[in-house]
């Protein structure tokens, strides 16, 4: 269980209503339980796979924001702090001094809206976060609590682009390498998790990740990656990740390039994806 205020601390988390066990269940659990998948369940006791969130065709998958979003959906909102949309995000900011230190990687995200045929979302505020090298998030991990850094925003340029100055993660145990992303419709609308227009991950190449990951610092992530892969991920598993496998280039020295494109469509409606993971 995670760690939200009740909305009725008084009764039990079953009677808390239908916001907070929507929440809780995440989108794609919740529409079983409240009978909107009906045919998906019909599938899914056939052992068939489950059905898909509703989304635009070509719309990048909403997926879970995991227990450490830090954007006040789950305790702490660092959105709400001065200095948050930056470029920059290895250095904690408002405070905190700690430096993430790690592999150098540059994340390129290119924001389409679908909603306007796929032109460049120009203006789209863009929250990404992941964990640290030892597979530690900030502001929830122990040992890093304190700190804030591997979290920024940036505000996408009239071809729809954000870049983001970050290391490659870990691999922590059970999740294939990734970094998270919410988008929201513009800067306004950042202190407000519910007015996110997209929820989602970036996954990294295997290639990519073992050439990290013999790197000093990121020892653990050696036997983590082997214990996982894409196809069996939690997340990334129902399709392989196949639209949201990153294109990488660079190399350990000089640090990499990461990119993936991000179509989202206003119109639908957001959600939180599965289960925090």
């Amino acid at each position: 269980m995670d760690d939200r205020p009740l909305p009725r601390p008084g009764e039990d988390l079953e009677d808390q209503g239908l916001g907070f066990d929507l929440g809780t269940l995440g989108r794609r659990r919740a529409l079983r339980v409240l009978g909107l998948g009906a045919v998906a369940l019909g599938v899914a006791a056939c052992g068939g796979p489950p059905a898909p969130a509703a989304t635009s065709p070509g719309e990048i998958p909403e997926e879970t924001a995991g227990p450490f979003p830090g954007d006040g959906s789950n305790g702490v909102n660092v959105l709400a702090q001065s200095g948050v949309v930056r470029s920059d995000i290895r250095p904690s900011f408002g405070g905190p001094t700690g430096v993430a230190e790690g592999v150098p990687m540059t994340l390129e995200l290119t924001v389409a809206d679908l909603a306007r045929g796929g032109e460049p979302y120009a203006g789209a505020a863009v929250y990404v976060w992941h964990c640290d090298r030892a597979g530690g998030y900030s502001l929830y991990s122990p040992g890093v609590e304190g700190e804030n850094y591997l979290r920024g925003v940036q505000i996408a340029d009239a071809a729809g682009r954000v870049r983001f100055t970050s290391i490659v993660p870990a691999c922590y145990a059970g999740r294939w390498p990734h970094v998270h992303l919410e988008v929201y419709p513009d800067p306004a609308s950042i202190t407000d998790a519910a007015r996110a227009v997209a929820t989602s991950q970036v996954a990294l190449p295997e290639d990519t990740c073992r050439q990290v990951y013999a790197q000093p610092g990121y020892e653990r992530s050696v036997a983590n990656l082997g214990d996982v892969t894409l196809a069996g991920d939690t997340v990334f598993g129902d399709d392989g990740g196949a639209s949201q496998l990153a294109t990488v280039t660079g190399d350990v020295t000089t640090g990499y390039t990461v990119a993936l494109p991000v179509r989202v469509d206003p119109a639908t409606a957001p959600g939180s994806g599965g289960p925090p993971r």
